[in-house]
């Protein structure tokens, strides 16, 4: 007889839990209330996001129809499952392959993002400077190694003191060097040994603008003493009267420049001197000068045939314009009028956007001014380039242009105006204006 005792609350006969005795087997029975305190409130529990499953028709089982294990999905619910569409449908299904990207309410397909403009703006910008400075440095370079510096003006003795601004003497030669004998023929130059000064003159670069004085070659003026360039040998002066041209050819531009200096008092700060082949070169580079010539003239020593009138002249044509002098009431101080007139045009005509800008141009003209350019050891390409706008301002209304002021003649020599020269020199040194008045 089994003694486990009756339950605990009501009237039971029937026993529970194995080794029951009774005869029928247990059945289901309602378990006995226990009575608990209420507890506080609990948050509703959001059953788990379940991805989303295509519709039965492709292939999947039907039962996740709902969402799985019969649970449908919360109203505007998206599961962010991918369908295997590329793009996306109205649903607002985000397209496959990776790189698309849910497009706003309309759900479309949005490419790579728009580009940043502003900073592709500075990349670009940025990229230009660093090829125009590199350009730029490249050409400074590769100019300032083409530079002939072959003239030692500390080899000048005795010279007067410096003024304000910067007086340069620029010297064109009838050197032939690197000429074929073909050019020679063409430009009329001749085959003469050695080199002569064809054309000098004094430009002066101050604040009061620039001054261009053409020193005529058949000056008379005295050779000081000097120290000879080559020997290094000191030679007295002897008050010895020569053409301006004989100095250069007796020593060289050294002794030109001392004796400038000594005839003028006026201190040279600058040489620069260029041969006939160059110069024809520059202006060919170019494409030529525009020139207006007043009066037709000709001349068979240098070739020169010219109408009057608005022309454009070549190399060869250009050459012949300024060596031109006897076809000249005035000879040389004509022909000095008509090298002062031609060099302003050619600068002018040279220094334009045109011609910087253009490589094709730019570097032609640099390369045929600088093969037979010869300086002085000083010479800069910044001070090269300050005495060319000089030159270029001549014609601009700021400068001014003369003759070296005449007072007569001897021996065929032209003679200086002492007093106008001294007030020239003088307003120079102290970069007033120029009022000395000359022929």
């Amino acid at each position: 007889m089994n003694d486990w005792p009756d339950r605990r609350t009501g009237d039971r006969s029937e026993r529970y839990g194995r080794g029951s005795a009774g005869p029928q087997p247990e059945g289901a029975r309602a378990m006995p209330h226990v009575q608990r305190r209420p507890s506080s409130p609990q948050r509703p529990q959001v059953p788990p996001r379940r991805p989303q499953v295509p519709p039965q028709s492709q292939g999947y089982d039907d039962r996740y129809q709902d969402g799985g294990y019969g649970n449908a999905p919360e109203p505007g619910y998206d599961s962010g499952y991918n369908t295997g569409q590329v793009y996306g449908s109205g649903s607002g299904g985000s397209g496959g392959g990776g790189g698309g990207r849910r497009g706003g309410g309309d759900g479309g397909y949005v490419g790579r993002p728009a580009p940043d403009w502003r900073r592709r703006i500075k990349l670009g910008a940025l990229t230009l400077v660093v090829v125009v400075l590199a350009v730029s440095i490249s050409t400074y370079f590769w100019a300032d190694s083409k530079l002939k510096r072959e003239v030692d003006l500390s080899k000048v003795i005795e010279r007067p003191e410096t003024g304000d601004g910067t007086n340069y003497l620029i010297v064109g030669s009838d050197s032939r060097e690197g000429m074929s004998a073909e050019e020679k023929k063409r430009l009329r130059t001749g085959s003469a040994e050695g080199k002569r000064t064809d054309s000098m003159m004094i430009l002066h670069d101050g604040s009061n603008g620039p001054t261009l004085i053409s020193l005529p070659r058949d000056s008379n003026v005295e050779i000081p003493s000097f120290v000879g360039s080559e020997s290094g040998k000191k030679f007295q002066g002897t008050g010895r009267q020569v053409k301006l041209n004989a100095a250069y050819a007796e020593d060289g531009p050294e002794l030109l420049v001392r004796t400038v200096e000594f005839n003028t008092g006026l201190h040279i700060d600058h040489y620069v001197e260029i041969g006939f082949g160059g110069f024809a070169k520059i202006v060919d580079a170019i494409g030529g000068v525009e020139l207006d010539i007043p009066k037709a003239f000709k001349d068979k020593k240098s070739g020169a045939d010219f109408q009057a009138g608005k022309q454009t002249l070549n190399g060869e044509q250009s050459l012949a314009f300024v060596r031109t002098r006897y076809a000249f009431p005035g000879a040389d101080l004509d022909r000095t009028k008509n090298q002062q007139k031609f060099l302003a045009a050619l600068a002018s005509q040279t220094a334009t956007p045109s011609t910087i800008i253009n490589p094709f141009k730019l570097y032609p003209t640099m390369g045929a001014g600088l093969d037979t350019l010869i300086v002085d050891k000083d010479m800069s390409l910044w001070s090269l380039g300050n005495m060319f706008f000089a030159m270029k301002g001549v014609t601009g209304g700021d400068g001014t242009s003369m003759n070296m002021p005449i007072s007569g003649s001897v021996n065929g020599n032209l003679v200086w105006d002492k007093a106008k020269v001294k007030q020239l020199v003088q307003q120079l040194n102290n970069d007033e204006k120029v009022t000395v008045k000359a022929d």
